[in-house]
């Protein structure tokens, strides 16, 4: 029961007047107040008056002011007024009281019980908004944590794909792109997988080499990525379609710095009838980055073009 520090009115009010009816005596009004762990000190004085002038002890006066007194102590009789609550919600046998006072006592007690559930429930249910207003903080710190987390990831990787405009050594710039473009993928969400390099089973050396390979909308694509200044022909896409054709349920996406010829996407197009192709120009990359589009956004408006409209290289606008 945790009826907040201090009596309201309204419930002080009834309690004034239930203890005198509760208590048959003007003695056992004394040791209810005692039984609730009430201060000696504090009862004394009535205790004295009781011995010294019965008929100027009256219950509902001394009820009032013993109940006062520890309303205006305020923490410091936290527990005590608790049992003495406590006690009259708990209240179960009023043949004790006198035959006058049962009816009314039992009204009195059943008027406390229903305030003090009906507190009860509004301190249980601010409770419960708190601590739904706290965890509906936590989450947004959470999202904003995360969001700052992702904002960093995705500035350091702005930062290294920029930084390979500048890299002379073919070999090495085609070796970092890979990485960056993973590094791209994870941070977007998107499940992928490193390079995969298969060799002959006789170790007479790679036979096989794919740069990546990602899962979108549930559906895998080999990633194949080129560097080159000179417009791709269909001889470098070839050996990628063929990887991609040998695999059952996967698809195609590849990547370049230049730009396709018209019969490497003529290719594409064709493959579309069996496959799902993708083409995509790092440029693209480049912009998605800096206008903060969401990558798995733009891959998906790429690969609803391929398959519905048979446009293997579409460049979507956000």
């Amino acid at each position: 029961m945790d009826i907040i520090f201090h009596y309201p009115p309204e419930l002080l009010g009834l309690l004034i007047q239930a203890l005198p009816s509760l208590c048959r005596t003007k003695r056992d009004l004394l040791l209810f107040f005692q039984g609730a762990g009430v201060d000696r000190h504090l009862i004394t004085p009535y205790e004295t008056l009781l011995n010294q002038n019965r008929d100027a002890f009256k219950k509902h006066i001394v009820s009032r002011e013993l109940l006062t007194q520890l309303n205006e102590m305020g923490e410091p009789s936290l527990r005590e007024r608790r049992e003495l609550l406590k006690r009259v919600v708990e209240f179960q046998d009023f043949s004790v009281c006198w035959e006058k006072d049962q009816a009314i006592a039992r009204g009195l007690v059943s008027q406390v019980r229903d305030l003090v559930n009906a507190k009860d429930a509004f301190t249980r249910m601010n409770i419960e908004r708190e601590q739904e207003r706290k965890q509906r903080l936590t989450n947004e710190a959470r999202k904003s944590e995360a969001l700052r987390k992702k904002r960093e990831e995705l500035d350091e990787i702005k930062r290294s794909l920029f930084s390979l405009f500048g890299e002379s050594n073919p070999y090495k710039r085609g070796k970092a792109i890979e990485r960056v473009l993973n590094s791209y993928f994870k941070a977007s969400g998107i499940s992928v997988s490193e390079a995969i390099t298969l060799t002959s089973e006789a170790g007479t050396g790679v036979i096989e080499q794919i740069d990546g390979v990602v899962q979108i909308r549930g559906q895998r694509y080999l990633v194949e990525v080129k560097w080159e200044q000179e417009t791709l022909g269909r001889h470098k896409l070839s050996s990628h379609l063929v990887r991609v054709f040998s695999r059952g349920f996967t698809g195609g996406i590849f990547i370049s710095y230049s730009d396709y010829s018209a019969a490497a996407v003529g290719d594409c197009k064709e493959a579309l009838r069996d496959k799902v192709i993708v083409l995509c120009r790092i440029d693209e990359f480049v912009r998605a980055l800096e206008q903060e589009i969401d990558l798995e956004k733009l891959l998906d408006a790429k690969i609803d073009k391929a398959i519905i409209d048979k446009n293997p290289y579409f460049v979507p606008t956000f």
